[in-house]
């Protein structure tokens, strides 16, 4: 299934971002003027890890467990999408 666009909700301003397909949610915070300390862009540092309040994301790193991915508690904006139309970062 080819990716979809989704948006990305900024917990501590209520600001809602729309994701396109072909870009990573890091690249759409940076456009926005959001700092994410961030390194390697591939999924594999997890340096760009942020925690989720709500949504289920998709995983594409190699840092997380399979715990972890199934908790859905956090994500790494490098690489993460969504399963759902609207991920709430804790950003």
């Amino acid at each position: 299934m080819p990716p979809t666009a989704f948006e990305v909700e900024i917990a501590g301003s209520g600001q809602v971002l729309l994701v396109p397909p072909g870009r990573s949610i890091l690249e759409v915070l940076e456009d926005a003027g959001i700092v994410v300390l961030s390194s390697c862009r591939t999924g594999t540092c997890g340096t760009c890890e942020v925690l989720v309040l709500g949504g289920v994301p998709e995983h594409h790193d190699e840092v997380l467990t399979e715990e972890e991915r199934a908790a859905g508690e956090v994500l790494l904006v490098c690489t993460a999408r969504a399963k759902t139309e609207r991920l709430v970062l804790d950003l």
